[in-house]
């Protein structure tokens, strides 16, 4: 089902189980920090689903990364999960 198409744009594709993983934090950790539940963070590296703007703007707050660094419309290499 991964990932999500909406009309002919391609899909939106997230660095976060790499940025996670580059800082030691879990899927619970982030969800703590930006206030979700850690279902929501494993559906968001899935790419099942797209987070809101205010979503996506706070976790681009925890890793003091710009929205383009962390979310991106080209395949994210080395991302896990990707073949």
């Amino acid at each position: 089902m991964s990932p999500v198409r909406r009309g002919n744009e391609p899909p939106i594709h997230n660095r976060l189980s790499v940025l996670r993983a580059e800082r030691g934090m879990s899927r619970a950790d982030l969800a703590e920090a930006v206030e979700v539940n850690p279902q929501t963070i494993g559906a968001l590296e899935r790419e099942d689903h797209y987070p809101s703007l205010d979503l996506a703007l706070r976790i681009c707050a925890v890793f003091g990364l710009p929205v383009e660094a962390v979310f991106s419309r080209a395949s994210v290499p080395g991302r896990e999960g990707d073949a």
